[in-house]
């Protein structure tokens, strides 16, 4: 029955990777936000710098780095590792060259969606602000059945998928330990894990942003830092690691073989992993933040994904690759990276990355599953009851023990298909929608020309729709 399971979800994987259906729509939308946003990427992250350490407008809310690292810790988490491991190992070094070209094009995506969530967002009893894709495809679309649709497969991929994912990849970096068991670790593992997670997810929102701006800053830091010094370390592998990147991505003849097992193919699907950009993910967390213009937060957001693929992404792929040790499939995921550490660092190397991947999936856990209540309530069309609430988080806090003791073909082909389905529900909305944020973000740049800070107001862009907080 499981192994049914599997091949059904990796058939489905397998359709919606082919270069017409998820990598173009991707592309496609990366290089025409870019276009139209006039290289944001490059022209305004001097701004997205200075935007992320203002304080909230309002007393008590979540400032705009509270809301970056909600995102960044869904991001910033064991798909850096893990993930870019994989890559490397099942597509070839040339993979981390298309993950840079998605985390590029994915910046000017991120802005959109990001801004559009922002302009969209409502306003919660408490005066706090909450909002996503969701809000909207059902408020400027006019599509609440689309709306539901996205929630379901935000849960979906966030409680489940990518949950299941970061307590398996936790669980398997103590494989190379003495003391691993292929049965009982994981389980033992998973139990903790699972208990900490449930004991967390009942602190709310704010309880997570507090966390996760303690966290996520410190351990990113420490992991580049080590990076730093193997890759110091092996200096005199460098020019060879970047030989190899470039040679391998554009060895066109291999990619057209196979498609679906190229370079090409999996530097998509894990920079889409590890930076979510075009996903709708973390437009949820970016709408809960208070600023004075939506564009602020699209700034902020579009670093994320700078921060995430371009910067900790970077430093695994170096680490790895500057190593003598051979990328194999058969070492794929958290061997390889263990493998390249102890050739440098000795033993301390798998201790070091045993606590580094403790500290990544459980800020990824918490990050994760910060997007998934709102998303319940938008299904619900109501506020959760206290019992609903409950059993909701009851199981996502099984669902973590169950990632733990399940197998690798099936967390990784699970989350691959559904961060597949999201992309296909809502690129296509920020494509029909990409104008409002487009003149939201010309508002942002008329303000910074005259020297002013941008306070934003829906109708100075022709926004007739009702807005909770931009009238």
């Amino acid at each position: 029955m499981l192994e049914t399971i599997n091949s059904v979800i990796a058939a489905i994987s397998d359709v919606l990777y082919q270069p017409w259906f998820v990598p173009l729509f991707l592309v496609v939308s990366g290089i025409y936000f870019t276009f139209r946003c006039r290289f944001i990427q490059i022209r305004l992250f001097k701004d997205a710098c200075k935007v992320i350490m203002e304080k909230p407008e309002s007393e008590g809310s979540i400032s705009s780095f509270g809301a970056l690292m909600i995102s960044t810790a869904s991001r910033v988490g064991t798909g850096n590792i893990i993930g870019v491991s994989t890559a490397i190992c099942l597509g070839g070094p040339g993979a981390i060259f298309w993950m840079w070209v998605t985390a590029l094009l994915g910046g000017a995506t991120a802005f959109i969606e990001s801004t559009l969530a922002q302009i969209y967002k409502k306003r919660a009893p408490d005066g706090s602000c909450y909002g996503g894709p969701a809000y909207y495809m059902r408020d400027a679309l006019g599509k609440r059945w689309m709306g539901v649709i996205f929630s379901v497969l935000i849960i979906l991929i966030y409680a489940v998928g990518y949950n299941m994912l970061a307590a398996y990849n936790l669980q398997s970096t103590f494989s190379v330990f003495k003391f691993y068991h292929p049965v009982i670790t994981p389980a033992f593992i998973g139990v903790i894990l699972a208990f900490l997670f449930g004991v967390m997810v009942l602190g709310g929102a704010k309880r997570l942003a507090s966390i996760t701006e303690i966290l996520v800053p410190f351990m990113g830091i420490l992991y580049v830092l080590v990076s730093l010094l193997i890759i110091f370390l092996n200096i005199r592998n460098v020019p060879g690691m970047f030989a190899s990147i470039f040679r391998n991505a554009f060895d066109f003849q291999s990619v057209m073989g196979g498609f679906s097992g190229s370079c090409i193919m999996y530097g998509v699907k894990r920079g889409l992993y590890s930076n979510e950009a075009g996903m709708g993910s973390a437009p949820n967390a970016a709408a809960t933040a208070s600023v004075s213009h939506p564009a602020k937060q699209g700034l902020v957001q579009m670093l994320s994904v700078f921060i995430d693929t371009l910067l900790i992404c970077t430093a695994t792929a170096f680490m790895c690759l500057s190593t003598s040790v051979v990328p194999t499939e058969e070492i794929a995921g958290a061997v390889y990276v263990q493998n390249a550490i102890a050739s440098t660092l000795g033993t301390a190397g798998p201790v070091f990355l045993a606590v580094a991947m403790m500290l990544f999936a459980f800020t990824t856990l918490l990050g994760n599953y910060s997007y998934c209540e709102g998303c319940l309530e938008f299904i619900l069309h109501r506020s959760i009851k206290k019992h609903e609430l409950l059993l909701f988080r009851l199981f996502a806090t099984a669902i973590v023990f169950i990632g733990a003791i399940a197998n690798a073909g099936l967390v990784w082909d699970t989350a691959d298909m559904l961060q597949g389905m999201i992309v296909v529900v809502n690129v296509p909305t920020i494509l029909i929608l990409g104008g409002t944020a487009i003149r939201c973000l010309n508002d942002y740049v008329a303000s910074r020309k005259r020297g002013e800070n941008p306070v934003f107001h829906a109708k100075n862009i022709g926004i007739k729709e009702e807005t909770d907080f931009w009238k």
